[in-house]
């Protein structure tokens, strides 16, 4: 009997498992994965993104999009999250001497010495201006070690109600189970560009780094600070698997237009200035097709739960299997649970019970 009832329960609850998903944060129209658009005015330029976000940062109000939840490795796009989560808990002015393993990340660095010293500014810039990822392990350190490092920016993301962002490394390198999206993406920028610091390394163009002996220049890898009129700047991404990816914004006439895109094959600034000046031409005429929403306040926005940079993450918007059930629970349900969990404790006493008399009997006592 307890048997056939938790049979029965089980049959229930999974039946929630395949409930229809909650809204796109942003709006309905943003789960789209094809094109979406306003009516009225003339359609966004052509792109070779296999996923895109075109917002007014002012207002938030999202102006076009294509795939805009799709979930792609972000590559150093993610370095966005990693300075927004880490500028507010690193004093800019102190000085620190970078570990071996900072030194000796893969990929694109800025160069760091164990023999030089370096503000925790001069790392922002590394990180904003070179894609340093010698710089962003350096900060992760600094900031207590990977793993809580990982939890912060995690913290951060689910704060913003970036709910496709998984982060596992704060470089932005391939790892499996990594995500973000144009959304995501466009969310993180805009909330970036309301903090001063951030604002300032990522428009930066040419600075000063320390060198073992004096110092060298490095210059911004965002293209359209030099191109584009207006350009504030963010940051951009490669790797062979996630291709190009950017996040970037203008600011024409008092109006600052973000664009972000993901999965583009390479040599998209001309690609990225067209959306952009789209953007400009249509903001204030065109009716949103979605919003770029504000984060959550303190209080809902509770901490990641420890995880290890290599452990699995589970976005905030998939709720467990246990919980989903829960929600629809009727009182047929709560009443079968019952049964299952009271028969359950009653077979357990009973077998306690023969347990303990087997064990009497064979030793005697």
């Amino acid at each position: 009997m307890p048997v056939t009832a938790l049979i029965a329960a089980v049959s229930l609850t999974s039946g929630t498992a395949h409930a229809a998903p909650a809204t796109p944060v942003g709006g309905e129209a943003l789960g789209s994965r094809g094109l979406v658009a306003p009516e009225g005015v003339k359609q966004p330029p052509k792109s070779k993104a296999t996923s895109y976000v075109v917002a007014d940062a002012d207002t938030g109000q999202v102006l076009a999009a294509k795939d805009a939840h799709g979930r792609y490795l972000p590559a150093s796009t993610l370095k966005t999250l990693t300075a927004l989560t880490l500028i507010p808990k690193l004093d800019k002015n102190r000085s620190i001497r970078p570990s071996e393993n900072a030194c000796n990340q893969e990929g694109s660095a800025v160069g760091l010495s164990v023999k030089t010293t370096y503000k925790i500014e001069d790392l922002f810039r590394a990180l904003m201006m070179s894609s340093g990822n010698d710089a962003a392990m350096a900060l992760a350190e600094t900031n207590g070690g990977l793993a809580k490092t990982m939890r912060d920016m995690n913290a951060e993301a689910k704060r913003l109600q970036a709910n496709d962002t998984v982060a596992k490394t704060p470089s932005g390198l391939d790892k499996p189970g990594q995500s973000s999206s144009a959304y995501d993406l466009a969310l993180i920028a805009r909330a970036g560009l309301a903090n001063p610091d951030f604002k300032r390394y990522i428009s930066t163009k040419v600075a000063k780094f320390p060198a073992p002996k004096g110092y060298y220049e490095i210059s911004n890898h965002n293209k359209l600070l030099w191109r584009y009129n207006g350009m504030v700047g963010v940051k951009n991404g490669w790797t062979t698997k996630a291709q190009a990816s950017f996040v970037g914004a203008a600011t024409r006439d008092g109006h600052t237009i973000v664009v972000s895109i993901m999965r583009h094959e390479g040599g998209f600034w001309d690609e990225v200035a067209d959306l952009l000046d789209w953007g400009f031409s249509v903001r204030g005429k065109a009716k949103p097709v979605g919003e770029l929403v504000n984060p959550l306040p303190d209080a809902q926005a509770a901490p990641a739960p420890a995880a290890s940079p290599g452990a699995s993450v589970t976005p905030a918007t998939q709720p467990s299997l246990l919980e989903r059930a829960a929600s629809k629970q009727t009182d047929s349900t709560r009443m079968v649970g019952s049964v299952v969990i009271g028969g359950g404790l009653l077979f357990g006493l009973i077998w306690l019970g023969y347990g303990i008399r087997r064990r009497r009997a064979r030793s005697g006592s």
